[in-house]
């Protein structure tokens, strides 16, 4: 009998509806196993950082929490945020601490329109649109450089500064990645996404180290389109889209457009990915907290399903993460669907579903 094979997971669900999710998706991974005649387990160790432990601790996490999880093979996170704690401190805290901290430097967030979804696009109808956002995830506008002072001047005389850092390293290795996944897909295209109109030094930077990697992908179309006039394409021309890479802001603010015109940010799963595999990578729903909901069992669980079917991908489980993705598709297809996306079931019946239709 082959030895089955056993995966760590540190499990990291963090605040509000992220707690729900999380449990959401693990319940959907131990049924995949269970399913699987031995062939692969999953070993969860579940962290209790986040806001409540801030409130306890006056820390988002442990010190050593990065070691804590290092020797993990991926982590499974929730979502972050909570009124007792600012967000800067929450996300600096948490997430970016690992984000940054384990080299995560390519976050992939697919933009997928679900059967049975309505979106607000009304292009969505009558024409099949799939796209991915891959987002520099290490450096650019969320760098943390930068500072506070002159806070003891009378008036309104602070001053702060916030560096966006452009690196051609860091260019370079995120439209890498995005050539090599654009060669996978039916539509082999990359999109630059870009500023350089006005931001003079790293924009341009991008754009220089976008042409020469260009060269070595003559096989994939590409374009350079300037992040305002993107964002009217995604509303306007969604059907030419189909590797979109930019900055870390950039991609920030595209994909959770990309998400909302997909229906819903509850839909929307992402991949930190740490390719060179030095680091765990980290996978996570788009959406966040949600305060407003938290706690009522209503919460949609497909944005963190989907982000296990993409942890699962990277794992070497590509079949069972196409199990999740066909899952998904049916259960919506079916009309069970949470509230914001128009439907009236809980957390827990998406999830039950989802789990049934993993046997089809």
């Amino acid at each position: 009998m082959t030895e089955t094979q056993r995966f760590r997971i540190a499990s990291i669900p963090a605040d509000g509806v992220g707690k729900e999710v999380v449990a959401a998706g693990l319940r959907v991974l131990d049924a995949l196993a269970a399913n699987s005649d031995g062939a692969f387990a999953f070993d969860v160790d579940e962290f209790p950082w986040g806001s409540e432990y801030y409130a306890k601790t006056g820390k988002m996490m442990d010190d050593d929490g990065p070691e804590q999880v290092r020797d993990h093979d991926a982590i499974y996170f929730g979502a972050v945020g909570w009124e007792n704690v600012p967000d800067h401190i929450s996300l600096w805290g948490l997430r970016l601490r690992l984000c940054q901290g384990f080299d995560q430097w390519a976050n992939v967030r697919p933009v997928q329109f679900l059967p049975g979804i309505t979106s607000p696009l009304r292009k969505a109808d009558d024409t099949e649109l799939d796209w991915v956002v891959v987002r520099e995830n290490s450096e650019g506008e969320y760098a943390g450089f930068g500072g506070r002072n002159f806070a003891g001047r009378e008036g309104l005389g602070e001053i702060a500064t916030q560096s966006a850092v452009f690196t051609e390293v860091g260019c370079e290795r995120i439209m890498r990645f995005a050539f090599d996944l654009a060669r996978t897909r039916s539509r082999k295209k990359v999109s630059s996404v870009t500023k350089s109109n006005a931001q003079q030094y790293g924009m341009v930077l991008w754009d220089e180290v976008f042409t020469r990697v260009s060269a070595d992908y003559p096989d994939v179309e590409t374009e350079s389109v300037l992040v305002d006039a993107m964002s009217a394409k995604f509303v306007l021309r969604p059907e030419d889209l189909s590797v979109v890479v930019a900055s870390n802001l950039n991609a920030d603010i595209l994909s959770d457009l990309g998400s909302a015109l997909a229906g819903s940010l509850g839909l929307a799963a992402s991949a930190n990915l740490n390719p060179e595999r030095r680091f765990p990578s980290m996978f996570e729903p788009v959406h966040g907290s949600a305060p407003d909901i938290a706690g009522q069992g209503v919460c949609n669980p497909v944005g963190a399903i989907g982000s296990a079917a993409l942890m699962l991908e990277h794992l070497g489980l590509p079949d069972e993460a196409k199990r999740i993705q066909r899952a998904i598709e049916a259960t919506c297809a079916a009309g069970i669907l949470t509230r914001d996306v128009g439907g009236t079931a809980s957390t827990d019946d998406v999830t039950t579903a989802i789990i049934d239709n993993l046997a089809d």
